[in-house]
């Protein structure tokens, strides 16, 4: 059994659930508990909840608690007539999923990465105009850069500070998102988003964050609830899919109230949003999946 599956499995029992509690007691003693101001938050892909067409799709994600929208890309597409029909209904634009332009940004060829500045700041501005307070931004995938760590880092505390002050001035975020090893391996986890975040804001003008996704955190974090808090003020998102497969929360015994605790207790309130696969029909099984998460937030005791 590795590290993980073992604390898991303590943690279930009557043992296991005493010890964590003792952790969140000295934690709570430690700092305050900001557990008043969490919310839960769901929001989901434009075109994950399946419809006819989009206002058979905002009926049901209304009918089913969501409260936003994530998009792909720049979020260029989205000024018009969307927005216009998100507003109506009150749905936020939870984040715009940006990806990496291709590691242009930390490329090893210096003839690219003002192209990728480019690319990043226009999403910025889009996102400062749909009022989305999140670009999510991956630095570069396996494969997409030959430079190291310590390179990548390097260039991103010379380049960032202006690009953060950047997103600031639009009223967004950067938002660092670590991946699992065989994705990204240069950021894989929570405190070094945060870290890294830190690094390249030394102005504190509040344009760079990072956040955490429930399946990648499977696999490179230790405790859910520990990554969360190590992200503190500057985790600005959260991604949803359950650890082994990458399905819907609750489609298997992966549990989400370890990392809600964590969530609750940093007082998180910005948007945990669906980036899953689903098993089944997902008119029964994302109503099911809502269901099973706002149960774990309220198992959640801090």
């Amino acid at each position: 059994m590795d590290r993980r599956n073992f604390l898991l499995s303590t943690a279930a029992t009557g043992a296991g659930i005493s010890a964590l509690g003792g952790m969140t007691q000295a934690a709570k003693a430690a700092s305050p508990n900001k557990e008043a101001e969490a919310k839960l938050r769901i929001s989901c892909f434009w075109g994950f909840v399946p419809a006819e067409d989009d206002d058979q799709r905002v009926k049901k994600m209304l009918d089913w608690g969501f409260e936003g929208v994530e998009l792909g890309g720049d979020g260029g597409g989205a000024k018009g007539d969307l927005k216009k029909r998100l507003d109506d209904a009150g749905l936020e634009i939870s984040c715009l999923c940006w990806g990496s332009a291709n590691g242009s940004i930390v490329s090893e060829d210096e003839s690219r990465r003002q192209d990728g500045i480019d690319s990043l700041k226009r999403a910025l501005e889009n996102a400062g105009e749909l009022g989305c307070g999140a670009v999510v931004f991956v630095p570069a995938f396996n494969g997409q850069t030959k430079l190291g760590n310590r390179e990548i880092r390097e260039l991103m505390c010379q380049t960032y500070p202006a690009l953060a002050k950047f997103a600031a001035d639009h009223n967004t975020k950067i938002t660092l998102e670590p991946l699992r090893r065989g994705e990204a391996w240069f950021l894989r986890q929570v405190a070094d988003g945060a870290a890294l975040a830190r690094d390249c804001d030394p102005e504190k003008t509040g344009g760079i964050a990072t956040m955490g996704d429930f399946y990648h955190m499977w696999l490179e974090e230790t405790d859910d609830m520990g990554a969360f808090i190590s992200g503190g003020t500057l985790l600005n998102h959260v991604h949803l899919g359950n650890g082994r497969r990458r399905q819907l929360p609750g489609q298997d015994d992966s549990p989400y109230y370890i990392g809600f605790r964590g969530l609750k207790y940093i007082g998180y309130n910005r948007f945990c949003s669906f980036e899953c696969g689903i098993d089944g029909d997902p008119n029964v099984e994302i109503p099911k999946s809502i269901a099973f998460l706002r149960d774990e937030w309220d198992k959640a005791e801090i």
